[in-house]
């Protein structure tokens, strides 16, 4: 059930799905996704959907996981990269693997501490992982060459612009009940967004629980 051929499925999976770019690719067939859920979950790893993780939480299905690391790569710069909302740290592990460093926070104590212990066990050691407010962001580990969010805003989190680098882009799922994947960029000098397609995320709140 985590066989070299299921995750060569995995990988075929997302190819016909629309992910070409051949890093992230690679990286998704390398991380072990079984490793970043319960035991009775498993044999559902490398399947084509979102799992629980606990405390109302989800680890994304592969394919938004390849879509939104190939997003970001097409940053074109690999310094820093934020994620808001470690969750699990099965993003952060493919982050990880693709920029210098990975920021990553987390509002869930428990969550935060898993994630913290289970990149340690992998070697990954690139990934800075904070149990802090995610919807601030961190300010003053910025600029960022890409801010990414796991959970979904409800509208654009524009106040998030002055901690991306000039070249930056920032990835949001934007919605309540309906949400679309969001793209915001700059182009010719001004920052853009684009919807790109529906998604379903666990909704982004504030504050922190220990």
């Amino acid at each position: 059930m985590t066989s070299a051929r299921t995750r060569s499925r995995m990988i075929d999976r997302l190819k016909q799905q629309g992910i070409s770019n051949h890093e992230v690719l690679a990286v998704m067939e390398q991380v072990p996704r079984h490793l970043f859920v319960d035991e009775a979950l498993q044999h559902k790893a490398y399947d084509d959907t979102s799992l629980p993780i606990g405390y109302g939480q989800t680890i994304s299905q592969p394919y938004i996981v390849a879509r939104m690391t190939e997003l970001a790569l097409a940053c074109g710069a690999r310094d820093k990269v934020l994620e808001i909302g470690t969750g699990c740290g099965y993003q952060a592990a493919i982050l990880a693997q693709l920029f210098k460093t990975v920021y990553s926070i987390e509002r869930i104590g428990p969550l935060a501490q898993r994630a913290r212990q289970r990149l340690a066990d992998l070697g990954v050691h690139n990934a800075r992982l904070r149990h802090a407010d995610g919807s601030k962001g961190i300010a003053d580990a910025a600029p960022f060459d890409v801010i990414l969010f796991a959970a979904a805003a409800p509208i654009p989190p524009e106040h998030l612009i002055p901690q991306l680098a000039p070249h930056g882009r920032l990835i949001v799922p934007v919605g309540e009940a309906s949400q679309e994947l969001a793209l915001i960029a700059r182009e010719a000098d001004v920052w853009v967004e684009t919807r790109l397609e529906p998604v379903r995320f666990v909704p982004l709140l504030g504050g922190i629980t220990n």
